[in-house]
């Protein structure tokens, strides 16, 4: 086989670059998938009862980047979904991420703006170096709002205490000194109309794309002549474990499906000190389906299985280092998307990665 461009993996980055490739260059490319499907971890599907859900868990896309947003409107219309999450604690739902109807609620109070930034002030204590995920939490609301809400739930969701945990976890979880309760607060929000499955679909429609599903990348690429090899996958598997093997954290999904209409009062609900999931999605909330049955999932974090969250230690950063100087050494290889960069990204900012690196390592090449 012949290919300029041939590109391993069909999650989002790897279909955004063979978009780019197809319609701008007008150029032949080949993207291998071992999944049986493409989109990656924003696959969905309709399940027995013909409920959509998705798959590798709930996926909302929001994004303050127009081009961005515009680039993916191409292939879907939206549905305007504002995402809203409760997190129950001491028996009570409460709003995250943190506002001031949080506190109000958490504390059973009655406190303004300009009074939850001072109750928030005295409870944060005082770090001067803050360098984990622990600091930065403590340093923001103090110990009983860190061992209520973030404690836990940090534990649960890496296995590790947050003090060993780099900044940049506990670090994107917004804290407002307001009453918006949406859990983001970007411009452009919401879910594809019809799913993220024919999203996808759609980006790949031109005829100069080639996917071969089910397929391990090594088993053929051999036998492949090409010019340009875009690689999402992960970067230890790349290069045969020679630095060792990564971690990542995983997620093990249980998906039931109810005999009612409604099961939680918000699409999404976390439990971080209860239970052994770390959150509930009822998928219905999200895409806005009228069905008389409901499909919810509970979200188990592991160690073992598929790779979803690069681990960000510093060991894990020293040893993935170790792999980056290697990665720039290669001359007709580029690495790009959340795998085989080991750093994790939104949707918007894969498709942003995607673009910038089409434009600024093949189109102007």
């Amino acid at each position: 086989m012949n290919y300029k461009y041939v590109v391993v993996g069909a999650g989002l980055a790897g279909l955004t670059m063979a978009e780019r490739i197809a319609n701008v260059l007008d150029e032949k490319v080949l993207v291998i998938e071992k999944r049986n499907h493409i989109g990656g971890n924003i696959y969905d599907s309709y399940n027995e009862d013909g409920i959509l859900i998705h798959n590798y868990g709930p996926h909302i896309f929001h994004t303050n980047d127009r081009e961005v947003y515009q680039y993916l409107s191409n292939y879907t219309k939206w549905n305007d979904y504002w995402h809203r999450v409760l997190t129950y604690v001491d028996g009570n739902l409460i709003p995250m991420p943190i506002t001031v109807e949080t506190i109000n609620k958490l504390y059973n109070l009655n406190l303004s703006c300009f009074e939850v930034e001072d109750f928030l002030k005295k409870q944060a204590i005082e770090i001067a170096d803050i360098k984990t995920s622990k600091d930065v939490a403590l340093s923001k609301v103090g110990l009983d709002i860190y061992e209520k809400i973030f404690e836990t739930y940090t534990m649960k969701q890496w296995g590790i205490d947050p003090e060993e945990l780099d900044t940049s976890v506990i670090s994107r979880i917004p804290i407002r000194l307001n009453r918006d309760t949406r859990y983001f607060n970007d411009k452009y929000q919401g879910l594809p109309t019809h799913g993220y499955t024919k999203l996808c679909e759609k980006m790949i429609a031109n005829k100069n794309i080639k996917i071969l599903l089910n397929t391990d990348y090594k088993e053929i690429i051999d036998d492949i002549k090409y010019e340009t090899l875009i690689y999402t996958g992960p970067t230890d598997y790349f290069y045969n474990y020679k630095y060792g093997k990564l971690a990542y954290r995983t997620l093990n999904f249980v998906f039931e499906t109810y005999d009612k209409e409604e099961f939680q009062e918000a699409p999404v609900v976390n439990y971080p000190n209860d239970f052994d999931y770390t959150r509930i999605t009822e998928f219905k909330k999200l895409s806005w389906q009228d069905h008389k049955k409901t499909t919810i999932c509970k979200e188990f974090p592991g160690s073992e299985g598929e790779p979803y969250y690069p681990f960000p230690t510093k060991e894990n950063k020293a040893q993935f280092a170790l792999y980056e100087e290697d990665m720039k050494k290669e001359e007709n290889i580029i690495f790009i998307g959340r795998l085989s960069e080991y750093r994790y990204y939104n949707m918007d900012a894969v498709v942003r990665r995607a673009l910038d690196t089409f434009e600024e390592r093949i189109n102007n090449k």
